[in-house]
Order: C-alpha cells, then structure tokens, then sequence
C-alpha cells in the first residue's frame, strides 16, 4: 500500500517531535487496522485514532492512502479538509 501526504498533513507532521512522529507513522503504516472509522458528512474519508491525535485520511486509488490532515483531537474536525 502507498501513502500520499496532503501539504498540510505534512506541515503537522514536521511540527511534531520524534516521538509521537514515530507513533503517528506506526499508526498510517498500520491502516487498514487500528481505530478507524467513517466520517459523518464526508463521505470516502476515514479518522484514525492515535492517542490524542486524529488523522483524516481517504483511499485516493487502488491500493493507495491520501493522508488529508493530521491535528490533536480537538483541532481534526474544525474547518473542514
């Protein structure tokens, strides 16, 4: 499976320390397990669940992630994609 990051996803992600970059990437990595469900209202795009962090991601092509957005909790469901 190949990951495609949207610039803003990958602004959050260089903001971040080591640690939680490893967690986060561990988490995208892992997709399509872990704790990922719909979006109500978007539809094809999916959260997943990394601690306190929420990654908004959607299947761009086969066989293919586009990582949309990645914010804290509170952050991730403000002001749309």
């Amino acid at each position: 499976m190949t990951f495609k990051f949207s610039k803003q996803a990958l602004k959050a992600l260089a903001r971040l320390n080591a640690a939680q970059k490893a967690r986060i990437r561990q988490g995208i990595e892992g997709i399509p397990q872990g704790d990922i469900k719909p979006m109500r209202g978007l539809p094809g795009v999916y959260r997943l669940r990394v601690g306190d962090w929420r990654i908004l991601f959607s299947y761009s092509a086969q066989n293919a992630v586009l990582v949309e957005k990645i914010a804290p909790r509170g952050d991730a469901y403000k002001g749309g994609l």
